[in-house]
């Protein structure tokens, strides 16, 4: 066996190590969690109103059965937690992890004062951190990131695909801290229905694992099978019907981790591919307010795309598992443009 495949042989089984041991502790660290949901009753509420003010009257209707039950939310705490516990032992590097597991901590942050709020607020889920100070707060650790990955990572270009590096200067940290928004915010639209954003999110993370390792950056790649490895955890409870939610602790989390993991493997271009159902996504909600705004009336029955879909008569389970689809296919070609595009 030449040297270039042990090497390989042996980053491909460290990544394959740290994903199960993601995995286990996820499952260990579960029914703790559940123990203390069921205890403290994180119960998810409702929405009843949108964010344009406006009664939620469809996704009242579609949901109305799933809220008979008690479904415990802040679930997003145990991959974190476990995702963190695997990088701090065993895969951590300055360069190459350190940004990604600051941005998956303070995404985390946000989102679980986001969801204590509206856990321990009046009313039917309207309580919670103001849609603008949420934005405010995740572009500020965003701006702190992309100072680091300026600064201390000396990085000021970005590689478009099929064209070459573009340097940017200090504007490159702007655009990173577009990157942790879009992203955090994306994956937080997505996460409406049983099973759908942790799904995509391991689909997602999955495919720029594989360009990490492509690459030669074994780390990056580490990071984003840990993520891939705790979250298939979470998904074994969260398939349809759910036994519990991430809640905004998990989904500004794994958001913001994403954004930051496209920028250090270059291929921020690459990210609106990979991720075309979180664009999508985040994109019919835009629309949708836009034009309750503007022109005081819906383009779609409900917002963002899988509530529509569910109200024109789709099962749950066939819009989660199609979505899946999707992002399995726009995965694949994300790798295929990463390899003819230069990014490899």
């Amino acid at each position: 066996m030449n040297v270039t495949v042990q090497i390989m042989t042996n980053e491909l089984t460290q990544t394959f190590l740290l994903s199960v041991g993601a995995f286990l502790l996820a499952m260990f660290l579960t029914p703790l969690y559940t123990f203390m949901a069921y205890r403290f009753k994180f119960w998810k509420k409702q929405r009843t109103s949108s964010t344009t003010g406006e009664a939620l009257t469809i996704f009242t209707r579609l949901h109305a059965s799933k809220f008979k039950r008690n479904i415990p939310t802040m679930a997003g705490v145990v991959f974190v937690v476990a995702i963190a516990v695997v990088t701090l032992v065993f895969n951590l590097n300055r360069a190459q992890t350190w940004l990604p597991l600051a941005a998956l901590l303070g995404g985390a942050v946000v989102g679980l004062l986001d969801d204590i709020i509206n856990l321990r607020g009046a009313g039917q889920g309207v309580a919670g951190l103001r849609s603008s100070l949420k934005f405010l707060m995740i572009t500020v650790i965003g701006l702190a990131l992309g100072w680091f990955f300026y600064q201390k990572l000396g990085i000021e270009a970005i590689y478009v695909p099929f064209i070459g590096s573009v340097a940017l200067g200090w504007g490159i940290v702007p655009l990173f801290a577009f990157a942790v928004v879009a992203a955090g915010n994306a994956v937080n639209i997505s996460d409406g229905l049983d099973g759908l954003a942790g799904g995509l999110v391991v689909i997602a993370y999955g495919a720029f694992g594989t360009i990490a390792l492509l690459q030669g950056t074994p780390m990056i790649a580490g990071f984003c099978f840990t993520v891939a490895g705790a979250l298939l955890s979470y998904l074994w409870f969260n398939i349809h019907p759910a036994r519990f939610f991430m809640g905004d602790v998990g989904s500004f989390a794994l958001g913001a981790s994403l954004g930051v993991v496209a920028m250090l493997t270059n291929s921020l271009f690459l990210l609106p591919v990979i991720g075309i159902v979180f664009v999508i996504e985040a994109g019919t909600s835009l629309i949708q307010i836009f034009s309750k705004k503007v022109f005081k009336k819906k383009v779609f029955l409900s917002a963002p795309v899988h509530h529509h879909l569910e109200a024109s008569g789709w099962p749950e389970t066939k819009v989660t598992m199609r979505f899946w689809v999707i992002g399995a296919v726009a995965a694949f070609i994300g790798i295929m443009l990463a390899v003819a595009g230069g990014n490899i």
